[in-house]
């Protein structure tokens, strides 16, 4: 019976060991055995991402989800299939919408376009208007440019040119 008794170190502290010290014929006390000596971490990271990621499905997924789902004939057989997906029950009906819509067909492969805003439309017909005025005001100044050219031939002045301009 003497050979169960604790060794009196162990007995001094109360039954109780700091951790990473060995008891007094084993391993030291940490959590499942593992030990940080041993390259391997006590506990889990506990830090958290601040915004998770957000999981997104690809169409062949979709698509063969909703198959799977319109082959469950028993009661129950969708709901198992969920939980092994890990998806949620208002994803088929998305899904079932997406399909009835054509959205979910390889052909609908296009890319979407940006959404416009109040204030890009605003801006847009903003500078039309002034594309407009533009053009009325360029039309104007041809129209004056021909002008002077008939009236420097009548009058049989030379106009100056863009070649001969510097020569001056």
């Amino acid at each position: 019976m003497m050979d169960n008794m604790p060794p009196p170190a162990a007995a001094a502290e109360g039954g109780r060991r700091p951790t990473d010290v060995a008891a007094a014929g084993g391993a030291p006390n940490t959590p499942q055995g593992l030990s940080a000596r041993n390259g391997y971490a006590a506990f889990p990271d506990p830090e958290v991402p601040l915004k998770p990621e957000r999981r997104r499905f690809t169409k062949a997924y979709k698509l063969d989800i909703l198959s799977q789902v319109d082959a469950c004939s028993g009661i129950g057989h969708i709901g198992a299939l969920l939980r092994r997906e890990g998806l949620y029950s208002s994803y088929l009906g998305n899904w079932r919408l997406q399909r009835s819509q054509g959205l979910l067909d390889n052909s609908a492969t296009k890319k979407r376009a940006a959404k416009t805003t109040k204030h890009q439309a605003a801006r847009v017909s903003q500078l039309e208007r002034e594309n407009a005025r533009l053009k009325d005001r360029l039309r104007q100044a041809e129209l004056v440019l021909d002008i002077q050219k008939k009236a420097s031939e009548i009058l049989g002045i030379p106009l100056k040119t863009l070649d001969n301009e510097g020569g001056d």
